[in-house]
């Protein structure tokens, strides 16, 4: 049903929740009970001083029976049932439940979330229980110390009288024991229930790079404009940037971002991307510069200069990851290989062929993403040496729904629920039904 048209199921409801009759409504703002009964069931449209009568005597404000829920909301509603197809429900009669239920509305909205939230979450623990060494470290601790308990308390459950002396000693390693399983125990409880950025920092240069990049949204606007800043002084106060190596890194990343600044102006740039829906060929072609440098200037845009969110991955020849910036719904490991999958590799296999593919994340909420990426050398040609190259990939979101096929990836083949991938490296701990 079409929005706008809901406005008598809105009063209905609202009557029914303040206990009123309907011949005490209609009595109270001069109508029949038959004209409000055909208003109630949508059968006649309301506006105007008859709404505002009808509004006042339900002690509600006239938008909130006219409009009813928001466009978020239903479209959050939307999202909710997209990702559950089994359930069977009724994606074009979204707006009317929002309209007549809607704070049911908001706890679908909200445990939809809460479900998205907690599978982001099961995914970062997998894959540090997987790669994490400090977390592997603790666990062998507590392993270690639970085996020394258990032989230990053995040796005092066998037959036979054991000295008091020996016993005594028996004792106090099993309470000494304890006592450092406890500790190891809280250290990795709360080691795993700490908040997001403390538990993913794992202290290394390029994740203090990436906190460095995600507290500014990877946009350095020092270093914008026909002045821009000496990248050294744009790093010099950064508190996220504790070490010698993870400070080098950041300059090396400043020292690139204001060449891409200088050759594609922030300004005529985000008009530019605006215009022509972030194709990046067209921006290349225009501005007359490598691929790979618009994909990174698209991903370092400020947020409201573009209509969606970006995502941003590079990689180096090994494909080893060393620039993540993550978006919603496409999560990246931040230990191990990604999926060699992702139009990132295809393009490192053909250098200078820039790819452009429809991925879908592998999972129950299956989002599209449009990736764009190419492979580039670093650095001037040589005779004497390889080349040596970078690939860069972009990610942008596809809106639910889009038509055509689509290439299902995933996250690292550890927690992919693709069964039968052909590029599949391990077993995955997770179901596709799960």
């Amino acid at each position: 049903m079409p929005a706008g048209t809901l406005t008598g199921s809105r009063i209905r409801e609202r009557r029914v929740a303040m206990g009123l009759k309907q011949s005490m409504l209609a009595q109270t703002v001069g109508i029949s009970a038959a004209y409000l009964n055909l208003i109630e069931h949508n059968k006649r449209r309301i506006a105007g001083k008859l709404l505002a009568d009808i509004a006042r005597t339900l002690e509600v404000d006239p938008s909130a029976l006219a409009e009813g829920a928001g466009a978020a909301l239903v479209g959050q509603m939307r999202d909710a049932a997209a990702a559950f197809p089994e359930a069977a429900a009724e994606e074009t009669r979204a707006e009317e439940f929002a309209g007549r239920f809607p704070g049911w509305a908001r706890l679908v909205a909200l445990q939809r979330r809460r479900i998205r939230h907690l599978e982001r979450v099961t995914e970062s623990l997998t894959d540090r229980l997987g790669h994490d060494p400090h977390l592997a470290a603790s666990l062998h601790e507590l392993l270690s110390t639970v085996t020394a308990i258990n032989a230990t308390s053995s040796i005092l459950v066998e037959p036979g009288e054991i000295e008091a002396e020996w016993r005594d000693r028996f004792h106090r390693n099993i309470h000494e024991d304890s006592e450092r399983l406890a500790d190891t125990s809280r250290a990795l409880v709360s080691y795993l229930e700490a908040s997001t950025e403390a538990a993913q920092s794992t202290g290394t240069p390029q994740e203090e790079l990436e906190a460095w990049l995600a507290a500014r949204d990877y946009h350095l606007a020092p270093l914008e404009g026909e002045t821009p800043a000496d990248p050294q002084e744009v790093i010099a106060g950064a508190t996220e940037l504790t070490s010698a190596a993870g400070r080098s890194l950041a300059e090396g990343w400043a020292a690139r971002y204001r060449q891409d600044a200088t050759a594609l102006p922030l300004p005529a740039f985000a008009l530019a991307a605006r215009e022509t829906g972030c194709d990046p060929a067209v921006l290349a072609a225009r501005f007359g510069v490598g691929m790979g440098a618009v994909l990174r200037r698209l991903a370092a845009l400020p947020p409201d200069s573009l209509d969606t969110a970006t995502g941003l991955v590079i990689c180096d020849g090994s494909g080893t990851l060393t620039a993540r910036k993550p978006v919603d719904g496409f999560p990246l490991p931040r230990f191990g290989a990604a999926c060699p999958l992702w139009p990132l590799y295809q393009a490192l296999s053909r250098p200078l062929s820039p790819v452009r593919a429809v991925v879908e994340m592998a999972g129950r909420d299956a989002a599209r993403f449009v990736a764009y990426a190419v492979a580039e050398p670093v650095g001037p040609a040589r005779f004497d040496a390889p080349p040596v190259f970078e690939a860069v990939m972009l990610i942008l979101p596809r809106p639910r729904g889009a038509e055509g096929a689509a290439l299902r990836v995933g996250t690292s083949c550890r927690i992919c629920p693709q069964a039968d991938c052909p590029a599949r490296r391990e077993p995955s701990i997770l179901a596709e039904a799960a």
